[in-house]
């Protein structure tokens, strides 16, 4: 899958029929991969409580489909797991809130894991525009407010493309561009991407600089 994934014919994702075809894709795939990586998250559970002690997940308030409001599930991989939904939160490499295991797991995408339970909940989808902050989309402009045309997944096509090294407004043009875009083949590709992009070049974990970019406001996401 050289540069992004190429159109295909696709069932519209906000028609029923193709929310339909990706709600089965999700149970599909989300309730074995639980049960089979169920040794995996307690050998992480371990992890985190030996490194700190401290809580072994992180729930924050994130917006999803429809501007409706859900608590995302990860692993926790920070002395300081409460991050300000109000504002800006800046996270670079050398983070000293990142613990040893942290680090670890981030490196890898293994904190993100726990989003499994969101999508077999149904406020998550295994593609789709990452979930944002509440703080984020108060200040999204029309046209940056068409990504929550569809669920935030656990992957997207802007993290596959590039990831956290992406300006904000490349990560919102290629959300639009997916959601235009949908199919059930672009998702399949997308997740077999993620596979290489994450376990095996690991690139695009913080911005160019080393440090995240927040997303400030529709100026600065390039309304």
């Amino acid at each position: 899958m050289g540069g992004r994934p190429t159109r295909s014919s696709k069932i519209g994702e906000m028609t029923g029929l193709g929310r339909f075809a990706k709600r089965v894709v999700d149970l599909t795939v989300s309730l074995p991969a639980i049960l089979i990586l169920s040794i995996l998250f307690l050998l992480v559970a371990v992890a985190i409580k030996l490194d700190d002690g401290g809580a072994v997940f992180f729930r924050q308030v994130r917006v999803g489909r429809g501007g409706r409001r859900f608590r995302v599930w990860k692993f926790r991989t920070m002395t300081e797991s409460h991050v300000d939904p109000t504002g800006p939160d800046l996270l670079s490499a050398d983070d000293v809130r990142i613990t040893r295991v942290g680090k670890v797991l981030r490196s890898f995408g293994l904190d993100e894991l726990p989003q499994l339970l969101n999508v077999l909940g149904g406020s998550m989808s295994l593609v789709g525009p990452r979930p944002t902050l509440v703080y984020q989309v108060e200040r999204y402009n029309d046209v940056q407010r068409r990504r929550l045309a569809a669920k935030p997944g656990i992957t997207s096509l802007a993290v596959v493309s590039g990831r956290n090294a992406l300006s904000w407004p490349e990560r919102i043009e290629l959300d639009i561009e997916y959601i235009d875009r949908w199919s059930l083949l672009l998702d399949s590709r997308i997740l077999l991407k993620t596979l290489w992009c994450v376990l095996v070049t690991r690139e695009g974990l913080y911005g160019a600089d080393g440090v995240n970019d927040p997303f400030v406001g529709p100026d600065d996401a390039g309304a």
